[in-house]
């Protein structure tokens, strides 16, 4: 519909940068360029790398995502960008665009929460989020338990990891196995091939004395890779495909199962999973499988919407001018550490942010 909000939305907060442009719920571009090749030699994500990669593709992927959505940058309601958490000099590069594209059009500039867009995203293919619902995420960077009642202004927290997340325990045994990076994709693709029960890997925090909510998968790299050493030390063959099963059904065995317990607890019948090992197959299976013998509706979005994309950043900003929540001062800056409980960064009064954004409109810089 014309009078639904048509934002666009940018990403840096790792090796991605992404543009996406809504109109409402209504994905209309989803631009990606990736620097994933060239941390692929270092076995992880160097942040000079990335934050080198995003200065060189973000105008020409900003073009792109607008001639893919058919519109004009003029006609757009706002400007999203990831403002934390993330790689501090990668966030940067975004949060700099953004605001010398959102000042030039004479647009409102929305500083939005990495995590709250992931959660956020999920509205492009199911549409509207429940209220409450909650949200496991996980990824290279977090593994997190979220309540969300208002994805614009109301994220709590439940549940992180305390050590190593998902995301990173599935990049170090991919590389003890001498599988590359990244991690997921290839450990996932071994896994079908192999037994997840041939060898039985511990549990993290799932005692009865542990934190319900909370993960920890680094005991779980730990025994993996002692028992790989193990294997190498005796001069015997390691069993990729089995470590990589039962290494996989280790960690989504956890997940699912806390995932489901936060459920049944707080009272909330939708499970939202998002982050980029949302796209692990097996996960998808078994959370389906625990959530329907719960009575729980299980969203998760199709698996390149899982991974970082400016697309999960322009469906937050876009509820953000739906709402009428408050755009963000000019001198918005980066911030790493940016917690969960802040879904956006609001100006310091509601439309101080931008009170001279109109008069920069008039001549309308960006041509």
């Amino acid at each position: 519909m014309a009078d639904e909000p048509l934002v666009l939305g940018i990403e840096t907060s790792c090796d991605e940068t992404g543009v996406g442009v809504v109109r409402g719920t209504t994905l209309l571009a989803d631009a990606i360029a990736s620097s994933v090749d060239e941390h692929a030699r270092f076995g992880g994500v160097v942040p000079e790398v990335a934050s080198r990669a995003h200065l060189e593709a973000m105008v020409p992927t900003i073009d792109r995502a607008l001639k893919e959505a058919g519109v004009s940058a003029k006609d757009l309601d706002g400007i999203a960008v990831t403002a934390g958490p993330g790689l501090a000099g990668a966030l940067l590069v975004g949060v700099s665009a953004a605001k010398a594209y959102a000042y030039a059009l004479g647009k409102p500039l929305y500083g939005v929460n990495h995590l709250a867009s992931h959660i956020c995203v999920d509205q492009l293919e199911h549409g509207a989020l429940p209220e409450p619902t909650m949200a496991l995420l996980v990824s290279g960077g977090h593994s997190s338990l979220l309540l969300s009642t208002d994805i614009t202004s109301d994220v709590r927290p439940m549940g992180a990891t305390i050590d190593d997340a998902a995301g990173e325990a599935f990049d170090k045994i991919a590389r003890v196995l001498n599988l590359g990076f990244p991690g997921g994709p290839v450990i996932d693709r071994y896994a079908k091939e192999g037994d997840p029960n041939a060898i039985t890997f511990p549990r993290g925090l799932t005692g009865p004395r542990d934190p319900v909510y909370d993960f920890s998968f680094s005991g779980l790299k730990t025994a993996v890779a002692r028992w790989i050493e193990a294997k190498r030390a005796a001069g015997e063959d390691v069993p990729v495909r089995d470590v990589a099963a039962s290494f996989q059904e280790a960690v989504v065995d956890v997940l699912t199962r806390k995932a489901v317990r936060a459920c049944r607890d707080q009272g909330v019948d939708h499970l939202m999973i998002g982050g980029g090992v949302a796209a692990n197959s097996r996960l998808r299976v078994l959370a389906k499988e625990r959530c329907e013998a719960a009575g729980i509706r299980l969203r998760v979005p199709r698996p390149k919407l899982c991974t970082d994309n400016g697309a999960m950043v322009a469906a937050l900003g876009a509820e953000m001018v739906a709402r009428g929540r408050a755009a963000s001062d000019w001198d918005l800056s980066a911030d790493s550490s940016l917690p969960v409980t802040d879904p956006h960064v609001p100006g310091r009064a509601a439309g101080h942010g931008h009170d001279h954004v109109h008069e920069v409109s008039k001549e309308n810089l960006y041509s």
